[in-house]
């Protein structure tokens, strides 16, 4: 047997050492970047050693664990052989340059073998798979997973007397818990997703904004979707029959309330559809056809207020302040519109509530709600408990509002241009630079 033969082994044995390195921290980096769900998926698609990479993915600790363990090992086994093999192999190339100190010899080749090892370990045991993990999770962990759950099984009694000593020794410390394996996202973890997805083009913006206003959804009440008392058109019974019917004809309504005088007396709901086949003559009695009314409070979540309309089968709803007085309508149609955005039918008639106005300025209906104004324009207002942009106007200015008032804020001046029944009905807003 050839003198370097043994040399030439333990090299091969550093470099196997190294690649074992790397193949624990890849399988390390990819348990952790994937997600049990899509790991379900692959299971579900019967895809090659997908259900290995589940029972490694259910024991997440134990399987992080275990390849702590295999790079710990590889390490100390790399540098307790690695450096010396390398060390002997540069010897000879600094005898050939004319040095003879042994000391010097040994401190320069130790030198190089050891920044050459840790270059080594670092670049391929350590870097490049923990990358190619992080990029690629699940072609590694289904790459990784029967040997993985073979030394995993191979090493659980020292694995597992490994973590007592680790739990006791927390337990001196004052750390007792014992930490979940998969914490949930929170809602702005998934937003955060949500938009690296859409960048990434993984989701398309009609998708994004989708989800984002099903996020959205949750977080309103009645009082933010209402049609204000002030805009609601209805059917008052003391008024003449032409008189209803020619409103009816002009506002287009499917549903209209059935009032005593004014909708602080509402007695019921006027389908349409009803009137289909009737004979409407002067002084027809219109609570012959009414349904009866449905009453919400103003702070009624809109999820419940869908599962509300889908249990009543109708699909307006009055809304009620704390004193009981009706402060406004709301429909399915008002509900559908948080998630989907505007929906307009053939009859539908409506000013655009945001309007561009030359540079930074901007036409905006006081109806129009302030969240809706703060998402647009990318600006926050501070603000009271207010709904709409009149509201706002009328909170800051603390009284009555005239067209011609303005109102400044931190980041913008309000103009009111026009004013019905004591609530600004239009408004210019113009955007303040915060530019110093």
């Amino acid at each position: 047997m050839p003198d370097w033969f043994p040399d030439l082994v333990t090299i091969l044995v550093a470099l196997l050492l190294v690649l074992v390195n790397g193949f624990f921290v890849a399988a390390e980096f990819s348990l952790v970047k994937v997600r049990l769900g899509r790991i379900e998926q692959l299971v579900a698609n019967r895809k090659l050693f997908s259900r290995t990479a589940r029972w490694l993915a259910q024991r997440l600790e134990q399987s992080l664990s275990a390849c702590q363990l295999g790079i710990t090992m590889a390490s100390l086994a790399l540098g307790t052989i690695g450096e010396p093999a390398f060390a002997k192999l540069v010897e000879p190339l600094l005898h050939a340059l004319q040095i003879q100190s042994e000391a010097i010899i040994h401190a320069v080749a130790f030198a190089i073998s050891f920044t050459f090892v840790t270059a080594l370990h670092l670049v391929i045991g350590e870097q490049a798979p923990k990358i190619f993990a992080i990029r690629k999770p699940e072609t590694i962990l289904l790459a990784c997973a029967v040997p993985l759950q073979i030394f995993f099984i191979a090493t659980y009694p020292l694995m597992q007397s490994l973590n007592v000593s680790t739990t006791w020794l927390l337990k001196m410390f004052g750390s007792s818990e014992s930490s979940k394996s998969s914490i949930p996202y929170t809602e702005e973890e998934i937003r955060a997703l949500l938009r690296e997805a859409h960048v990434h083009g993984n989701l398309t913006g009609s998708e994004h904004s989708l989800i984002n206003a099903v996020f959205e959804f949750a977080d309103l009440v009645c009082r933010r979707i209402m049609v204000s008392r002030t805009d609601v058109d209805f059917v008052d019974i003391n008024e003449k029959t032409d008189v209803t019917l020619a409103m009816i004809h002009r506002t287009k309504h499917t549903r209209y309330p059935i009032c005593d005088g004014s909708l602080d007396d509402v007695l019921g709901v006027l389908h349409v559809k009803d009137i289909s086949g009737e004979t409407i003559n002067d002084g027809f009695d219109w609570k012959s056809l009414m349904r009866p009314p449905k009453k919400v409070p103003e702070n009624m979540p809109i999820s419940k207020l869908l599962r509300h309309f889908q249990g009543t089968h109708q699909h307006m709803a009055f809304v009620v302040d704390e004193y009981g007085m009706m402060i406004g309508i709301v429909t399915l149609e008002n509900v559908l519109e948080e998630i989907i955005g505007e929906v307009a039918d053939e009859f539908d008639i409506e000013d655009p509530e945001i309007v561009p106005d030359g540079s930074d300025s901007f036409i905006i209906l006081g109806s129009t709600a302030v969240q809706d104004v703060e998402n647009r324009l990318g600006i926050r207002f501070e603000y009271a408990d207010v709904d709409t942009m009149s509201g706002l106007l009328l909170n800051k200015a603390e009284r009555l509002l005239v067209a011609g008032d303005v109102i400044e804020f931190p980041n913008a001046i309000a103009k009111v241009l026009s004013v019905s029944d004591d609530r600004a009905t239009k408004v210019r807003l113009t955007l303040i630079s915060q530019e110093n």
